[in-house]
């Protein structure tokens, strides 16, 4: 078998996989529109392919998904290159997510971390501090869910080991529960 053949049928297998996660999709989804209806905001942080799907996510909230309706507010914690920069220098890269949570995170909104080990301290410690704020937090990891996985109102935990498949999951998930969340505005 071939790389290509190989790659569309391990990325169906996990996507096949992935139809076990509906209930959690619905809690992830559910914790957001309750967020957005209440006037609260919705946050997001990774590192690297983590970190696009961040901005990708945010960017379907304030522009919009599938149809026209009012800009919803989310922010992806991974776009300000002199904050990232500042922080990391002035503190530590572990801190450049938890930093931005203490100074724009508020009880009610959701913080979205995105993971594929669900071990980056950064991101870690950012839920960390939200749950302490009051924030609801969501894990998007791989296989086990990792340290992220353990202290994460809900966790979705791709079925997978492997960086590719779990980033592709995380990005089709992210669109189903932006197509939910946008339901309900006009």
């Amino acid at each position: 078998m071939d790389i290509i053949t190989q790659r569309f049928d391990d990325h169906l297998d996990t996507h096949t996989k992935m139809r076990n996660y509906i209930g959690e999709i619905r809690v992830v989804a559910d914790i957001c529109k309750n967020a957005l209806d209440k006037g609260h905001k919705i946050l997001f942080c990774g590192n690297g392919g983590s970190a696009a799907d961040a901005q990708h996510l945010a960017a379907e909230l304030v522009g919009r998904f599938v149809k026209e309706r009012e800009s919803l507010p989310a922010i992806a914690l991974t776009t300000d290159t002199s904050i990232l920069t500042a922080v990391a220098n002035d503190y530590s890269y572990d801190d450049v997510f938890s930093r931005q949570v203490a100074g724009l995170g508020q009880a009610g909104d959701v913080l979205i971390g995105i993971s594929t080990s669900g071990n980056s301290k950064n991101v870690v410690k950012a839920a960390e501090l939200a749950k302490q704020k009051g924030l609801k937090t969501v894990a998007f990891t791989g296989e086990g869910g990792g340290k992220l996985g353990t202290i994460c109102d809900a966790v979705i935990a791709v079925p997978s080991k492997t960086t590719a498949r779990i980033q592709e999951m995380h990005i089709m998930v992210g669109h189903i529960i932006c197509e939910i969340v946008e339901e309900d505005y006009d």
